[in-house]
């Protein structure tokens, strides 16, 4: 996928054109257009980037990762094995030690649901701010 087709699913996402990004970011008409077969300049590449709130490897199709602090599939499977540690009472390291598993048990179906996607979302949420707050600067794109 060439630059100008990652740009061009971009502006269909915020319900843009093409073209209207160019006014907005006051590039010549059809420059963008000329990504197609043409590698993008620096400048422009990071005025688009900045625009769309990705990363310049993003435009360029180098990764799937919109953003640095976009969670991977990593990331994901650490909720996922946390989220069961705090679920069956394990001793884990975070807000939820304190949690007593047996307080589940006495919920009703629908409460349990609740409160376990409640704690995977303060889970996935937490990581995500952590990785966007603590990540090195010359790590990120």
């Amino acid at each position: 996928m060439s630059a100008f087709d990652i740009v061009k699913k971009l502006c269909e996402e915020q319900k843009i054109s093409v073209v209207e990004l160019e006014e907005r970011l006051s590039f010549s008409r059809n420059s963008l257009y000329s990504w197609k077969k043409n590698k993008p300049s620096s400048d422009k590449l990071e005025k688009v980037a900045d625009y769309f709130d990705v990363s310049t490897d993003y435009l360029l199709g180098r990764t799937d990762k919109k953003r640095y602090y976009d969670l991977t599939e990593k990331d994901e499977k650490d909720i996922q094995n946390e989220l069961k540690k705090i679920i069956n009472g394990e001793e884990v390291d975070s807000a939820f030690a304190a949690f007593d598993g047996k307080v589940l048990e006495e919920l009703s179906e629908e409460d349990r649901e609740l409160l376990i996607a409640s704690w995977e979302n303060t889970l996935r949420l937490t990581k995500r701010i952590a990785k966007e707050k603590f990540t090195p600067k010359k790590y990120r794109d």
